[in-house]
């Protein structure tokens, strides 16, 4: 065969495609009976035509791969052979059923090394996605079994072949494919001599499975979120920063975004307001202000309908004070996130303390979390996030020089890649000579994501023009990630190795 000859394309099966049919499968399973009688294949093709996948070669056929439609919960449990097939061999396809079989794969015996296998494979997960299944099933034989089962049990040789000690042409395939063995299967084919009659029940996730029916209650796709690089500036009242706020939430609502994110401390011009003799009275005056603002832009996200994250703000409790940021639903709902590790400015200067609860919120697009500027250049923050689910982080920043910028933007954009999520960052940018310790700004707002093929090639979905006060827009394709968590190139949260080391919380009510 010559490669310059070769013109492959996927289609479907049809019946007046039996004959080649019938002559790949006797070709493919001569111990097993050779192929399924026209009355099957017939059956398969007119109850589930897309399930019936096959691969030509200028008109002949040269792969196959038949499918049906079945119950998960049946099929994800022990089963033999026989529960696919009666004794007439008929096969039925459930077309209620929520997970798809694979039956049979062939491929001619003269195509075999050109990883035709690998893209049925791949057609069927394609098929599984269209069609909302929960996931691909199989009973995979293991045909070189025969020849260890003398010195091993199943379980013993599946567990070589996955460590590639063994190989096995069909476990071995699947496993590279990303199927796991979910349970062996007993006397799941009797007749098949070089299996024993073992087989394994294997499984492919569909990360992209939806279960609900309605389009209220199904997840977001894409996710619209807008960061506002604010400008610092000089106001005469609080009445007139409000305004500032709702004009920005009002102009970001009218592009639909999800989400809204403002800097850190964005309303620090209050404190010119107030004599700054003391600094550390100067943030107690600003935090009588905090539960105004909380409670107006509450009203702003129900009004607007988008979730805000206010930026953060100071907040005095019990004579302390700390720096938090909160999570204004739309609903009306509102969460809190308080700044964990305090930068010696906020120590020294304002007695500001550290919080010590960090959570994962969960929003109508996605689950969120907020790092407050120099929170997000610890690592185990956000790691911890991520094995709650993570999929935008917000980072509010405060920045006064490119070099404290850069370690924000640097440590935001390696968050991203190894916790395999998105994140935005939000800064302030202009002076203010009229407020102690805040007198100049330094920031570009950017969208982050991880650095894959799907993704942006810089691993940077948007970024804001440097120390110019505006607004980023950005859409983020959630399943993206989905696809990332189980296909990507590497795997960063599956492959940790918890056998070496944890990120383990001290506080169990954190």
């Amino acid at each position: 065969m010559s490669a310059e000859k070769t013109h492959l394309e996927i289609c479907n099966l049809s019946r007046e495609q039996y004959p080649q049919i019938k002559t790949l499968m006797d070709e493919a399973y001569p111990d097993l009976g050779g192929a399924w009688p026209s009355h099957t294949i017939f059956r398969l093709i007119d109850q589930f035509p897309e399930g019936q996948i096959g691969i030509v070669d200028d008109g002949v056929l040269v792969g196959l791969a038949l499918s049906v439609q079945v119950d998960y919960a049946r099929f994800s449990n022990p089963h033999t052979y026989e529960d696919i097939a009666d004794g007439h061999d008929r096969v039925f396809s459930d077309t209620t059923g929520d997970a798809l079989y694979g039956l049979d794969v062939a491929i001619s015996e003269q195509y075999r090394g050109m990883r035709l296998g690998r893209r049925l494979y791949d057609a069927r997960k394609e098929l599984c996605r269209q069609y909302n299944l929960r996931a691909i099933l199989a009973g995979g034989r293991i045909p070189r079994y025969y020849n260890h089962s003398d010195d091993m049990t199943p379980m013993e040789y599946i567990a070589k072949v996955d460590q590639k000690e063994i190989y096995d042409p069909i476990l071995s395939f699947q496993l590279a494919n990303d199927f796991q063995v979910k349970r062996l299967l007993k006397k799941y084919l009797p007749e098949d001599q070089e299996s024993v009659g073992y087989a394994t029940l294997l499984e492919w996730n569909n990360i992209m499975f939806e279960p609900t029916d309605t389009v209220i209650e199904s997840t977001k796709s894409i996710v619209r979120v807008g960061a506002v690089q604010w400008q610092m500036r000089c106001v005469e009242s609080v009445e007139e920063m409000l305004k500032q706020v709702e004009y920005f939430v009002d102009t970001v609502s009218d592009y639909k975004s999800d989400f809204i994110l403002f800097p850190e401390f964005f309303n620090a011009p209050l404190m010119g307001l107030t004599e700054q003799s003391n600094q550390t009275e100067a943030i107690r005056y600003l935090a009588e202000y905090t539960e105004t603002f909380k409670n107006a832009m509450s009203r702003m996200a129900i009004e607007y309908n988008a979730n805000i994250i206010t930026g953060s703000m100071p907040l005095a409790e019990d004579d302390k004070i700390y720096n938090v940021s909160y999570l204004c639903h739309r609903s009306g709902k509102i969460d809190e996130q308080r700044k964990i590790h305090i930068t010696p400015h906020e120590q020294n200067d304002w007695v500001i303390q550290g919080g010590d609860k960090i959570a994962v919120f969960d929003t109508d697009a996605g689950r969120v979390g907020i790092q407050i500027c120099y929170d997000v250049e610890f690592p185990e923050l956000s790691r911890i996030l991520a094995t709650q689910g993570l999929d935008i982080l917000f980072v509010p920043f405060w920045t006064d020089t490119k070099n404290s910028y850069l370690r924000v933007r640097h440590c935001a954009q390696a968050r991203a890649i190894e916790n395999e999520c998105y994140v935005v960052i939000a800064g302030s940018v202009g002076n203010l000579p009229e407020v102690e310790s805040l007198d100049v700004q330094f920031s570009q707002s950017a969208v982050l994501t991880p650095s894959d093929f799907s993704f942006p090639h810089d691993a940077t979905l948007n970024e804001a023009t440097t120390n110019t006060e505006m607004l980023l827009f950005s859409d983020l394709d959630m399943d993206k990630l989905k696809i990332l968590h189980s296909e990507g190139t590497v795997r960063n949260l599956k492959d940790r190795r918890h056998d070496l080391y944890e990120v383990i919380l001290k506080k169990r009510d954190i």
